[in-house]
């Protein structure tokens, strides 16, 4: 790779999408120090941002024509397709040596295909997908798991760690995305065991929050159950993730099980399970959620309880 020194104040940095996630992992960088070019869909959502000193573009071909390196973490496959390699895309207003780093939860073979695309061009690609949830992205503290070139990985460590906390490198393109493949598949079907503990809990006419302080500390804890648990009992089902986004990320780990021949039951049923809840009215809910159509199932008004 060029020497690109990364560096608040020096280095110009652009940013696509600013949802739940994005418009936390943005600030966290102008904070540090970096100047921002950000792009939405929806201008309105950029607002916090905007107020802490980014400067706004019309298109992510403007962000990347005015950025050393654009972060972008959007909704879907097709999202990022769009705002990476269409013709207002990234890639047509990087110059070379601009690096792409898409965060989104995606294909890998569309990360290899931005990777090999962008290259042809004298720019760099990575992709890392991240976890954490918009508490992770609030808290500075999220998992970003990186595929690409390891020099140009290792390059940008002051970006990684402003908004991370766990930061490692996986391997080549499409390596981060297919972790990220990984860390949706336990959680599925953690999030499956999380909702039925606590329905069966409800049912046996414990006290949730007792319940929850016995068990989140043991074998059985987990990070979905501590924080998301009491939402649960709270019926806060906001999101820190939507239902919408689960199901399209489970799709894509269920795809790439199959082309490599895997028979993953569980990840199955999970996927059919969410797929009723976005039935049910539930697609722009957190996952948590899940809890309203396991208690539907047994006849069970949680909301009412």
């Amino acid at each position: 790779m060029a020497a690109l020194k990364i560096a608040p104040g020096s280095t110009r940095i652009g940013w696509i999408g600013t949802g739940v996630m994005g418009r936390s992992m943005c600030g966290h960088l102008i904070e540090k120090g970096f100047s921002a070019t950000v792009y939405n869909r929806s201008k309105d959502k950029a607002r916090d941002v905007l107020d802490r000193g980014a400067a706004w573009a019309n298109t992510p071909r403007e962000v990347a024509a005015k950025s050393d390196v654009v972060f972008a973490i959007v909704g879907y496959p097709k999202d990022v397709r769009e705002v990476f390699l269409g013709e207002d895309g990234a890639l047509a207003g990087a110059k070379k040596g601009c690096v792409l780093v898409d965060m989104t939860t995606s294909q890998p073979s569309l990360a290899q295909e931005i990777y090999e695309a962008a290259k042809a061009k004298g720019v760099h690609a990575i992709d890392a997908p991240v976890s954490g949830g918009d508490i992770g992205a609030r808290e500075a503290r999220l998992s970003i798991m990186i595929g690409g070139d390891k020099d140009v990985v290792e390059s940008l460590q002051p970006c990684w760690e402003t908004m991370g906390k766990t930061i490692i490198y996986q391997g080549e393109a499409g390596a981060g995305q297919h972790t990220k493949a990984v860390n949706q598949t336990l959680i599925a079907t953690m999030m499956v065991g999380v909702c039925e503990g606590l329905l069966y809990a409800y049912k046996a006419g414990l006290d949730l929050n007792t319940v929850l302080q016995s068990v989140a500390p043991g074998a059985a804890g987990s990070w979905s159950l501590s924080n998301l648990g009491p939402r649960i009992i709270a019926n806060n089902f906001d999101p820190g993730f939507y239902v919408e986004h689960f199901i399209k990320d489970m799709g894509i780990a269920l795809d790439e099980a199959n082309r490599m021949g895997l028979s993953l039951p569980g990840l199955a049923l999970a996927k059919q399970l969410y797929v009723a809840l976005k039935a049910q009215g539930h697609g722009r809910d957190g996952t948590q959620s899940l809890m309203l159509a396991l208690a539907e199932l047994s006849g069970v008004d949680w909301r009412g309880r």
